[in-house]
């Protein structure tokens, strides 16, 4: 039973259980408000009736000092006997009226004996044979004279029971009302929560592969301060998951790119392999003197077809660098690096004039030479292949207050403004700006900048572009950090 009646109040909305525990609480007031204000006033009539039996007494006193009995105006309902006292022993007077004592007088004989002696009063509370409750009260109206008066203590008693009845039904109706608009109110109080229940509900319906952001809120500002926290905690939990699902679908629509473009990319060497091999075959058989020219077109497209899996592999490793980093960091001359991919561009691009500023003080930095001598030569690389023979380019090496810079600069048509924050996105080109010299490439594989931004980012440096028609540079930034000693 107790289990049964403990899964129906789980299963009561909040509402209504803080409704139920509010009256609980209410009922509890109520009795301990109630009980005390009865015990009050129970206690404060019967010292009021003391009081009376008190003043009574007194004017009794001095009729019986005056006429040796009791007369005078007696109260209604009310016991008198007089006792005279000695040696401990008690006798009743005799009575003006017969009615002045009870049928059973041994409760007034006691209380007489009892105060004799003594120069106080005694007050009691007995129950009288025949007649009810009665306060009792013995006085010594003159030596030896003991007067004994009763009240009865129904009066008390009826007014107690009409305030217990009274409190019960007045507390009953506040009990009722306080559940019934208490309950209202709690209800109106947590429609914001029953919003929110329905806003979670909401996004349990949503389709989140379709779309990067919810199209639920919560908006409702009732409800208090605890109720305002949880709905701006509930929203701040909304634009996390909306970030993080954009995360997520910036990053699957980039993966999908990513695995399009590398399968076009690493289709083309490898159709050209196949139609090599084949003329390859056919030469060998047929035309010996073509088979050295076909045998160097097959590793030319092997080469192309290493270069680009080589920069795959290089950016799969460096987007895992917190597993495992590609760099292998040492002390080296920045400045010499820059001379050295100068001097190989100088070689292997006669067609574009380099204009080199480096300078004669060397540049100390920890950083990977091979892979920054890497990023130097795709930059390079870069110039000569978007823009036409003659185009001249520059190479400057500056260390100012901040990190060491390395500008690659060249005069070709400039990059379109649409187009330069997608630059270092890889496989991305922009053949439509920047025209290729058709004389010494078939153009790259797009990976070219992807690589270089992902190598100085894994050094800790930033690689940033600014291009205008006439004019194209590339900005390397490397932290000038703490090199080891010998």
């Amino acid at each position: 039973m107790i289990a049964r009646i403990k899964e129906t109040y789980r299963a009561m909305r909040l509402g209504t259980r803080l409704a139920l525990g509010l009256g609980a609480l209410a009922l509890i007031v109520f009795a301990v408000v109630g009980s005390a204000l009865t015990m009050y006033m129970r206690d404060y009539l019967s010292a009021q009736l003391n009081e009376q039996l008190k003043i009574a007494q007194i004017a009794q006193s001095k009729s019986i000092s005056d006429n040796g009995t009791l007369k005078g105006k007696k109260y209604y309902g009310w016991y008198y006997a007089v006792y005279d006292v000695s040696d401990g022993n008690a006798r009743l007077r005799t009575p003006e009226h017969a009615d002045d004592v009870p049928e059973d007088i041994d409760d007034f004989t006691s209380l007489a004996r009892a105060q004799a002696g003594l120069d106080t009063e005694i007050v009691r509370t007995e129950h009288l044979k025949g007649a009810g409750l009665y306060r009792l009260r013995a006085c010594e109206a003159e030596p030896g004279v003991v007067l004994v008066s009763a009240a009865p203590m129904e009066a008390i008693d009826d007014t107690v029971n009409q305030l217990i009845t009274i409190q019960v039904v007045t507390f009953v109706l506040a009990l009722g009302a306080l559940v019934v608009f208490g309950r209202a109110m709690l209800r109106r109080g947590l429609k914001p929560l029953s919003d929110m229940a329905d806003t979670a509900r909401g996004i349990t319906s949503h389709d989140l592969t379709d779309s990067a952001r919810l199209s639920v809120r919560h908006d409702n500002r009732d409800g208090g301060v605890e109720v305002e926290e949880l709905r701006t905690a509930f929203n701040t939990m909304l634009e996390h998951i909306d970030d993080a699902l954009a995360v997520r679908t910036e990053a699957e629509q980039r993966l999908r790119r990513f695995v399009a473009d590398a399968s076009h990319e690493l289709r083309t060497p490898l159709m050209s392999v196949r139609g090599y091999a084949d003329l390859f075959q056919y030469a060998a058989a047929h035309s010996p003197e073509e088979r050295d020219k076909h045998l160097a077109r097959l590793r030319a497209e092997a080469a192309r077809m290493g270069v680009l899996l080589d920069d795959l592999l290089m950016l799969a490793r460096l987007d895992a660098a917190d597993v495992e980093t590609p760099l292998r960091l040492e002390e080296a001359d920045l400045t010499e690096l820059a001379r050295q991919a100068a001097d190989a561009f100088r070689a292997g691009r006669p067609d574009h004039p380099l204009t080199v500023a480096i300078g004669s003080t060397p540049v100390r930095l920890r950083l990977d030479p091979l892979r920054v001598r890497q990023v130097l030569d795709n930059l390079l690389t870069n110039a000569a292949v978007h823009t036409p023979p003659g185009t001249k380019v520059a190479l400057e090496v500056a260390v100012e207050s901040g990190p060491a810079e390395v500008r690659i600069t060249d005069s070709g048509p400039g990059i379109p403004a649409d187009d330069q924050a997608r630059v270092f996105d890889r496989f991305y080109r922009v053949d439509k700006a920047r025209s290729r010299s058709r004389s010494r490439d078939r153009g790259g594989s797009g990976l070219g900048l992807a690589v270089a931004r992902s190598l100085i980012s894994a050094h800790g440096g930033t690689i940033d572009l600014t291009s205008e028609p006439g004019t194209t540079t590339f900005t390397v930034r490397l932290p000038l950090g703490t090199v080891p000693k010998g």
